[in-house]
């Protein structure tokens, strides 16, 4: 899947590009003169289409703020069950007690939290996994060779067996993909509406490189998990009939145990732990996103109050729920929330087009 992971982050820069800067042309600001923007912004005021805004609007809600807040929940219960044994309701219920304090800070509490939690994560985080893939340094070149290989002859790395085939793994990578990075989703053009820069595709370059690192993670991720497969399948006497046969259960099991390979117990700890920081911040930002089209149908305080509590109770209630249910509905609700998106996205172009032509020439008259 990895493969088709890198295939849509590479077309994803494109997308993300035109979002960032329909999501600066086209933004506004609310009755408070706060800053507001997005992809109902963007198809209301480009293409004077108001019910597909809408549409677009009620399908952010649930993908993102209601279901793709019950993966991030469903992933850090799993993980903490899995390496300490605490169970999946506890665990739900402190994920909503903090997200409600958060959520309900307002703005300024969502941006204060996240801009000191995601830079501090993302290092630790890359710095344990480096570890492991100087640990496993003799097998990265076997580890990118099987992620080609099983790109298209799947059976040839994960044997007949596994039952795998070439549209099974594009679909798990286009959507995992699509998941990690966002890109043509629709949900990060409210963020990228609100930044304050001098000329839109100072924020679409800014979209782009975003694509690029969460690029960058997944596949570090990714090679730390088939090397530590890799060796265990060695080790074990190469009992099983492919390296990934070491692994057991699905999810963030399969992550805990590559990890715990080369930390042993503390490996398992440390995902659990670095997992509550990229999805409780994960959770913020989407929770956010969802709030920004809350105000653009209701344009209510209370719809927003009312909208906390059923994220809130999503929360808690997706730590009782099966890992492959979440993740089904999450690709589900995901793909319709892309349609309306990319629907303006495609009759727009015109105009990011024209921007970007116009932003060059600027340049290059500077330049002479």
């Amino acid at each position: 899947a990895i493969f088709w992971m890198w295939v849509s982050s590479f077309l994803g820069m494109a997308t993300i590009y035109a979002e960032a800067m329909l999501a600066q042309k086209f933004r506004s600001k609310d009755k408070n003169g706060q800053v507001v923007g997005g992809p109902a912004y963007y198809i209301e005021k480009g293409l004077n289409c108001k019910w597909l805004a809408c549409i677009f609007s009620v399908l952010v809600i649930i993908a993102l703020g209601f279901i793709g807040n019950m993966v991030q929940s469903n992933s850090i219960a799993a993980a903490f069950n899995s390496s300490l044994g605490v169970p999946g309701w506890v665990i739900g219920i402190v994920l909503a007690v903090i997200t409600g304090v958060v959520i309900m800070g307002g703005i300024s509490s969502i941006a204060s939290f996240t801009e000191k939690v995601v830079p501090i994560k993302a290092v630790f985080y890359l710095l344990g996994t480096l570890v492991i893939l100087v640990h496993n340094a003799h097998y990265i070149l076997p580890a990118f060779k099987s992620i080609f290989v099983a790109a298209f002859n799947p059976t040839a790395v994960l044997g007949g067996g596994a039952g795998i085939a070439i549209q099974q793994a594009m679909r798990f990578g286009i959507a995992r993909g699509l998941f990690s990075n966002e890109a043509g989703m629709g949900s990060t053009p409210h963020a990228h509406a609100v930044a304050k820069v001098e000329r839109p595709e100072q924020q679409g370059y800014i979209a782009m490189m975003g694509v690029f690192v969460v690029c960058v993670i997944v596949t570090l991720t990714a090679l730390a998990i088939i090397t530590s497969g890799m060796s265990m399948w060695e080790q074990g006497g190469k009992t099983q009939t492919n390296f990934l046969g070491v692994f057991t259960g699905q999810g963030i099991a399969v992550t805990q145990q590559a990890y715990t390979y080369v930390y042993g117990y503390f490996g398992s700890l440390f995902i659990s732990v670095s997992l509550f920081f990229f999805a409780f911040s994960t959770i913020v930002g989407w929770y956010y996103y969802g709030e920004m089209n809350i105000r653009y149908l209701f344009n209510s305080q209370r719809a927003v109050r009312a909208y906390q509590l059923v994220v809130i109770a999503f929360i808690f209630i997706a730590s009782f729920f099966k890992v492959e249910l979440v993740w089904n509905m999450a690709d589900m609700f995901n793909g319709l929330m892309v349609l309306p998106n990319l629907v303006a996205l495609i009759l727009l172009s015109p105009i990011v087009i024209k921007m970007s032509k116009y932003v060059g020439g600027k340049v290059a008259e500077n330049k002479a």
